[in-house]
């Protein structure tokens, strides 16, 4: 069994500093996507709930298209937990992807209220 100071002068070994990162510590980390298990769902319906731990996005597709029924059922498809860090980055940059589409295509109409029977 080696002793830890003759590990530590080993021929090779330098005991006066650790090694040194390859990368400056301060240096933004490469990202790379990988996206081999991507799945692609569209949605046109988003119910979002929370607690104190997660924010909870339901999503779902709203295929009726005659307007003014009675019931309207939602097919809920997917669903996405995070936490209120996450949720927050997401919606700021959510709003910056809105902002960006509206200086190029104009503003976007707001209108959460329910459409009314159109002839």
């Amino acid at each position: 069994m080696k002793d830890v100071a003759s590990t530590a002068n080993a021929p090779g070994m330098s005991s006066a500093r650790p090694p040194q990162p390859s990368q400056p510590t301060n240096a933004a980390p490469t990202v790379q996507f990988d996206v081999s298990n991507l799945h692609s769902s569209y949605a046109n319906v988003c119910n979002v709930s929370s607690t104190r731990e997660e924010v909870v996005l339901a999503f779902g597709v709203n295929n009726v298209w005659e307007r003014g029924q009675a019931n309207v059922q939602i097919q809920m498809t997917n669903r996405i937990v995070l936490n209120p860090y996450a949720a927050k980055r997401l919606a700021a940059v959510l709003n910056r992807v809105v902002a960006e589409y509206e200086s190029a295509f104009g503003p976007l109409k707001d209108d959460a209220r329910p459409q009314s029977n159109a002839a």
